[in-house]
């Protein structure tokens, strides 16, 4: 899949509301970029702790506060949770079971799978009724128990394995009252930015632009019946769980 010269969401409503969440990072960044040069887009919300409303994962008041700010203009048509930690406390990834460490275990998933679940808790309910809408985590390939074929990087494979679990159970629960929303896990590829650069150091990646590019292409056309609930790469293909 090539991408796109300009972003357009066509399985959105004209004048849709769209939110990012860790607007502030660089895929988070590219993707509002994306986003407020879209005509069919009517307004974008970038949400970070250095947003207004602040919004912080870790601090769940702080989710239910956005939220609640956010449903006074309405229903939100898309909504991108863009964040994620891959080094803790200036650790990388693990590498053997002896490099295992309790607090960095908790942390990877606290920032990776808990507080994104919890957005989807608080926010899900901003998604309309009727019609169309979009909701994304940014997961990772080497969250796949299928495709573990080189096991390390212990923390950040358990953490996005954890969110893929809880993004698909919530896509359940959400299409109860919502069968035209379309939750996704998605996986960017190898971007350079400073979550990743400590890591891939000179190796092949694609600028930040490229990969919102895709990213908003993949999930615009994901379908609408029985699209949800699916983890996918930047290219549209299905990745195993």
């Amino acid at each position: 899949m090539q991408t796109p010269a300009a972003t357009t969401m066509n399985s959105l409503p004209t004048g849709y509301r769209a939110a990012v969440v860790g607007a502030s990072g660089a895929i988070g960044g590219a993707l509002l970029r994306a986003l407020q040069a879209d005509p069919r887009c009517g307004q974008v919300t970038a949400l970070s702790r250095l947003s207004e409303p602040a919004l912080d994962l870790l601090d769940e008041a702080s989710l239910a506060a956005a939220a609640s700010r956010l449903r006074a203009d309405g229903p939100l048509h898309l909504l991108v949770c863009a964040t994620g930690i891959l080094q803790v406390d200036g650790r990388g990834p693990e590498k053997r079971l002896a490099d295992l460490d309790a607090a960095t275990l908790a942390r990877a998933h606290a920032v990776n799978a808990i507080g994104p679940a919890l957005l989807i808790k608080h926010f899900h309910g901003l998604l309309p009724l009727q019609g169309r809408s979009l909701l994304a985590v940014l997961s990772a390939r080497v969250g796949s128990i299928g495709d573990n074929r080189l096991g390390g990087w212990y923390s950040y494979r358990a953490s996005k394995a954890a969110l893929n679990m809880l993004l698909r159970t919530a896509a359940i629960e959400v299409a109860r009252q919502r069968p035209l929303a379309v939750l996704a896990a998605l996986h960017p590829g190898t971007v350079r930015s400073g979550l990743s650069a400590p890591i891939i150091g000179s190796a092949a990646a694609s600028q930040p632009d490229d990969a919102a590019g895709h990213l908003l292409a993949v999930l615009d056309a994901l379908p609408a019946e029985g699209g949800s609930g699916g983890f996918h790469a930047w290219d549209g293909a299905p990745i195993a769980w």
